[in-house]
C-alpha cells in the first residue's frame, strides 16, 4: 500500500498544487461573514442554490485531489484507496468548515444540510472516480 508521502514522491506534489489551492479557495470563501454576502432572490433560495455551491465546491475538491492519483500508474487498490481516503477527508472538511463558520465567522451558522451537501460532493466525486478511473 502507498503511503501518503510516498504518494507525492510517486507522483509528483506539482499535480496536487489545483487541489492545495482550491482547498484555500474554499477557506476563504466559507470565512465571508453572513453580512458580506451577497443577497440571493426567492428563486436562488427555492432551489437551494446555497446547497448546489456546496455540493459543487467540495466535489470540485475531491476531484481535484483524486484526478491526479487517478491518471497515475498506481495499482487499483491503491487508487480506489486513496478515493476513499479523499472522500472521507472531504466529509470531515465540510463538516469543519461548518463548525469553522458557526464559533468563528461572524454572521454564519451551522447548517446539517449544508455539511449533507458537502459529503455529496466528496462522495459523488468517489463514485464518478471508482466508475471511470478504476479499470
Amino acid at each position: 500500500m502507498t503511503t501518503g508521502s510516498n504518494l507525492y514522491k510517486r507522483i509528483g506534489f506539482k499535480k496536487f498544487i489545483p487541489g492545495i489551492a482550491w482547498f484555500f479557495l474554499s477557506l476563504i470563501a466559507i470565512s465571508i461573514p453572513g453580512y458580506d454576502l451577497p443577497k440571493v432572490g426567492s428563486w436562488f433560495e427555492q432551489i437551494s442554490f446555497d446547497k448546489l455551491i456546496h455540493t459543487g465546491l467540495f466535489g470540485m475538491l475531491s476531484l481535484l485531489f483524486m484526478y491526479p492519483v487517478a491518471k497515475s500508474a498506481l495499482h487499483r487498490n491503491d487508487k480506489i484507496n486513496w478515493y476513499i481516503k479523499v472522500a472521507l477527508a472531504t466529509i470531515i472538511w465540510g463538516f469543519t468548515t461548518e463548525v469553522i463558520q458557526k464559533y468563528l465567522i461572524p454572521g454564519r451558522s451551522f447548517d446539517m444540510v449544508d455539511c449533507l451537501a458537502d459529503a455529496l460532493g466528496g462522495v459523488g466525486a468517489f463514485i464518478i472516480f471508482r466508475l471511470k478511473f478504476s479499470k
